[in-house]
């Protein structure tokens, strides 16, 4: 075999390797020339980049934060919020996208709430330390831009019915632990939606907060507490 076979011979293998990588489904609606799923909200964010508003804050999250905007709409068209969150995803995934979903929109403060897909090992297993170390890598992010921050516990979680038997419960009460700790002790804000809205197992109460066909994702009682909370939180902070 020739040597200009053989280049051709890898780059036709060298082709079928990115074309099925642009197949490969991954958490968070990413694939694996886009594991963040960064295209998800580009031209949306060029959009808000043209328009200045001192006082926008963005919701970093998962499938919690996205869905807020569905349950309670009037919640982000009523006040200057932009939702960033994706379904699914987990902290290095959101680490990743920090950058151009949230610093990138020149926000006055960020509301982050993550850390319950990572239990459930969305993107594979994961230490609590490291996804604790992911939130506050995202908090030393928007500290080097003056974004305010307000960190959001972690919901609390009995079980996960798309990955069961993981026991959540003690796993979220300890990455809890850690974020309020370090909120503590650097003037971070803490919003403790896990208080409210556990029950005496650690899970989200049902049917309050949540179905029991769910266990993980707040009902619009569950957004209630959590739009009363945090807005208190952020009325106390930049007001």
């Amino acid at each position: 075999m020739n040597y200009h076979k053989i280049i051709l011979i890898t780059l036709l293998i060298f082709r079928t390797i990115i074309v099925n990588a642009q197949d490969v489904s991954i958490a968070g609606g990413g694939t694996l020339m886009d594991w963040a799923n960064l295209k998800l909200y580009e031209q949306k964010n060029e959009e808000l980049k043209k328009i200045n508003d001192p006082e926008r804050i963005v919701f970093m999250g998962n499938s919690i934060t996205q869905d807020w905007i569905h349950f309670r709409k009037d919640f982000f068209i009523d006040n200057p919020f932009v939702n960033r969150g994706i379904g699914g995803q987990t902290t290095p995934q959101m680490l990743i996208r920090f950058k151009p979903d949230v610093v990138n929109l020149n926000p006055r403060a960020v509301v982050i709430m993550a850390g319950i897909n990572d239990i459930a090992q969305n993107t594979g297993p994961i230490s609590i330390n490291n996804i604790a170390e992911n939130i506050i890598s995202m908090i030393e992010i928007a500290n080097a831009y003056n974004i305010k921050v307000f960190i959001c516990s972690t919901l609390p979680a009995i079980d996960f019915p798309w990955s069961p038997g993981l026991n959540p419960g003690p796993k979220v009460i300890e990455l809890n632990s850690i974020l309020k700790t370090y909120c503590y002790k650097n003037n971070i804000t803490y919003v403790d939606y896990f208080k409210l809205m556990a029950d005496e197992n650690g899970g989200l109460k049902v049917p309050d907060f949540t179905s029991a066909d769910d266990l993980v994702h707040p009902n619009i009682n569950g957004y209630k507490v959590m739009e009363r909370l945090v807005l208190e939180s952020i009325k106390k902070e930049l007001q």
